[in-house]
């Protein structure tokens, strides 16, 4: 075999710094001289289209986590990762029928102000700290993607390389508010889907048969499977933990989830917010069977010349990228992963500021002039950088990452919709019962995510096991389990309600 270069060439390494400084510079356009509003600084005036929202959405959703380790997903296994986009698709539809008109029925700027609406300050301020806790937590592992990429390509060390996007994303995100987040985020999504699809085509020019040969070679290992029928709550990607997994899961990520809801508060009215959560859904299915069909095209390739044993399923993609591809085709995929991570930082770094802000500032000074309130929401961007800094350097553990950061979100997830789900569906439901199904939901889907394996025990003399469940059931589990617990706990204290949602059902 010839040799490989190890790291990028030179002129790949500058298309990169071109990148960096350019989408830095035009994140910077949106910044506002003079006094701004929280709600321009956090939602952008609710004055953009519908589809720039809508790339948005599929750009915070496409994390460094979705290019790098979907790909590796395929290589490893199948196109089962898709039955999942299947739930994702149901689960929009749940939402703009469940959440959205609640939503749009007062001057939000975050979700748990409906929370606040419904039950009151208590669990407004719980529901809003699970998420800080949430959203910090998964995005550390996100953040943490980058240094794979950045790592595989220039050689720098983990500190180094999410350094040096902290900084440059924390730049435009703390001086354009959710204008900058949004339109940097639409710009980035062309990028990287341009890229993916210029990798697709580099693999077809390499494998022999080209595109014929890529789907013959894939369909001969099964590679291409997409559906697995199976009630198994061992087993991660079946049709039934995807469709119903995966609405649940959207429910809680986009419906509950101040990353995705701040956007969604952010178009002109109901009907187009409706219609970018839609269309970012049907987006959002074919991205995905793009980035598997890459894996499995990589499989194909590593296959034939030999060089598959030993790769790891998440450094396959940048290890092909590097070694692999033309000067200046690489620079440009490199790049286009960058921008789904900076994407992803950046819609951090806002939704978490915003929930700071206006769910634990707000409420204890709600004089604070509006001069102050602008640099505390700087400052609070300000210091989530550093700690999602310093999460990343703690997120180095086993698994596909796009799995551990999938996981360890849905262990809060499922609590969240459950506490959102009795505001909606039921009127009996009280703060303290709701607070006390939340805590049990959580604790619930702890357990699930520190149990490592099956667990056997024996009772009465009988041997018992208990399955792993696969982390594809923890957000059902999580929210059914608040619900039950919530609504049940709700009962044992009946007190006089004086808060609803909007026609909320009277059961």
């Amino acid at each position: 075999m010839t040799a490989h270069p190890t790291h990028l060439r030179f002129v790949d390494l500058a298309l990169v710094v071109a990148y960096l400084a350019g989408i830095t510079l035009f994140g910077l356009r949106f910044r506002r001289r003079g006094e701004r509003s929280l709600r321009s600084y956090f939602l952008a005036d609710r004055n953009l289209p519908w589809w720039a929202i809508m790339l948005s959405i599929v750009a915070a959703e496409t994390s460094t986590l979705t290019i790098i380790s979907v790909p590796g997903l395929a290589w490893s296994g199948d196109f089962g990762f898709l039955q999942l986009a299947m739930g994702y698709l149901l689960g929009r539809i749940v939402i703009c029928i469940l959440f959205l008109p609640r939503y749009f029925r007062g001057e939000l700027l975050t979700a748990y102000q409906l929370i606040g609406q419904r039950f009151g300050p208590r669990l407004h301020r719980a529901t809003a700290l699970l998420f800080l806790v949430m959203r910090a937590a998964a995005e550390g592992v996100r953040v943490f993607a980058v240094a794979i990429v950045v790592g595989v390509a220039i050689g720098t060390d983990d500190i180094a390389s999410i350094a040096i996007l902290s900084v440059l994303t924390l730049l435009y995100t703390f001086e354009g508010g959710m204008a900058a987040v949004i339109w940097t985020d639409v710009v980035q999504m062309f990028l990287y889907v341009l890229g993916s699809l210029v990798a697709l085509g580099t693999l077809c020019t390499k494998i022999p048969g080209g595109w014929k040969g890529l789907l013959a070679g894939a369909a001969a290992a099964h590679k291409l499977t997409l559906l697995h029928f199976s009630w198994s709550i061992t087993q991660t990607y079946t049709f039934q933990a995807g469709v119903i997994g995966g609405c649940f899961l959207t429910m809680a990520s986009h419906g509950t989830d101040q990353l995705m809801v701040q956007r969604l508060l952010a178009a002109k009215n109901l009907f187009e917010s409706r219609v970018a959560l839609l269309a970012s859904g049907v987006v959002i299915f074919f991205q995905f069977a793009l980035f598997l069909l890459i894996g499995a095209g990589l499989w194909v390739l590593y296959r034939h010349t030999g060089a598959a044993a030993g790769l790891n399923p998440d450094r396959v993609f940048p290890v092909f990228i590097v070694r692999d591809m033309p000067a200046g085709v690489a620079g440009l995929m490199i790049a286009a992963i960058l921008a789904a991570a900076m994407s992803n930082l950046s819609a951090a770094l806002n939704s978490l500021a915003s929930s700071s802000m206006v769910d634990f500032y707000l409420p204890l000074r709600p004089n604070t002039p509006e001069q102050q309130r602008n640099r505390l929401s700087r400052a609070m961007t300000l210091t989530w950088a550093v700690v999602l800094f310093v999460l990343a350097m703690l997120s180095r553990r086993g698994g596909h990452v796009v799995e551990v950061g999938l996981s360890i979100a849905s262990v809060l997830w499922g609590a969240m919709l459950g506490v959102f789900l009795l505001g909606t569906l039921t009127r009996r439901a009280v703060e303290r019962g709701a607070i006390i199904g939340m805590i049990a939901g959580v604790a619930v889907n702890l357990l699930l995510w520190l149990q490592p394996h099956a667990l056997s025990f024996s009772v009465a003399g009988h041997a018992l096991a208990l399955p792993k469940i696969a982390w594809t059931w923890w957000v059902l589990i999580g929210a059914m389990v608040t619900c039950a617990v919530g609504y049940t706990s709700s009962l044992l204290f009946p007190v006089r309600i004086e808060r609803s949602f909007p026609d909320a059902p009277l059961s």
